[in-house]
C-alpha cells in the first residue's frame, strides 16, 4: 500500500501531542509495509527528507505570512498541501491508495484530492471545535465547524481514539456510528497498527471496487 498522511505538527515541529503520535505511527506503518508519505508544516525547514525509518516527508511553509488567526493560516497553506500530494501522486505513478487526514486543518486539501483525483481519505480526529470552544457560536467558530463537517461528509471512513469521541460525533454532528471505528491511542500497540492497516485496505478496497 501507498499512504499520504496530512498533520499540521512534525517532528521536529512539536505543538502537542499530535507530532509524536503520527511520528510513531508512521514509523510502524513502514514497518508493516505500507509506504508511507508525510506532508506537515514547518516554516524552519522545508523540503522532501527521507526519515530514518523509512517515512517520506514533505515540509512546506505557507506563502502568506501575516494572518489574522487560524483559519486563515489553514485555508491558505491548504493550497501548499495539495500541490505537495499531486507531486507524490503523480511520482507513484498515481498508485497512491488512500490520505489519512489528522484533524481538521487540511480536510479542504483532502477533499479537493479527493473529487479531483480520485484519492479516498480517512479523517482522524484529534478534537472537535465544540470541545475547544464550548458555547462559542460565532462565525469565526461556525467556520470552523463548517470545515469539521465537510470532512465527516466526504470521507470514506473516520478514525477516533475512544469510544467516547465516536459518541461525541454521532451527536453533534449526526455521522452514522458505522462509519466511524475506534482504534487504540497507543502507537506501540500491535492491535493499534493492525486495525489502522486494517481500516486502509477496507477504504482502498472499497473505492477500488466503486471503479
Amino acid at each position: 500500500m501507498r499512504v499520504i498522511i496530512f498533520s499540521w505538527e512534525y517532528p521536529p515541529r512539536v505543538v502537542g501531542q499530535l507530532a509524536e503520535y503520527v511520528n510513531g505511527l508512521s514509523a510502524l506503518l513502514v514497518k508493516n509495509k505500507v509506504e508511507t508519505n508525510v506532508v506537515t508544516f514547518d516554516d524552519a525547514a522545508t523540503g522532501f527528507t527521507q526519515e530514518p525509518t523509512g517515512v517520506k516527508t514533505v515540509r512546506l511553509s505557507n506563502p502568506v505570512k501575516t494572518h489574522i488567526g487560524v483559519l486563515t493560516w489553514v485555508l491558505t497553506l491548504n493550497q501548499e498541501v495539495e500541490r505537495a500530494a499531486a507531486n507524490i501522486y503523480h511520482q507513484a505513478g498515481k498508485e497512491i491508495d488512500l490520505i489519512d487526514v489528522y484533524d481538521w486543518h487540511f480536510i479542504p486539501a483532502a477533499v479537493t484530492l479527493k473529487n479531483g483525483l480520485g484519492i479516498p481519505f480517512v479523517y482522524s480526529v484529534e478534537s472537535l471545535e465544540d470541545h475547544r470552544s464550548p458555547a462559542s457560536n460565532t462565525p469565526y467558530n461556525m467556520a470552523i465547524k463548517s470545515i469539521e463537517w465537510l470532512g465527516f461528509y466526504e470521507a470514506d471512513a473516520i478514525s477516533v481514539k475512544s469510544q467516547w469521541m465516536k459518541d461525541e460525533i454521532t451527536r453533534i454532528y449526526k455521522v452514522p456510528s458505522e462509519k466511524i471505528t475506534v482504534i487504540s491511542s497507543s502507537t506501540s500497540s500491535n492491535q493499534g497498527i493492525r486495525d489502522t492497516v486494517k481500516l486502509y485496505k477496507k477504504v482502498a478496497g472499497d473505492r477500488k471496487n466503486e471503479r
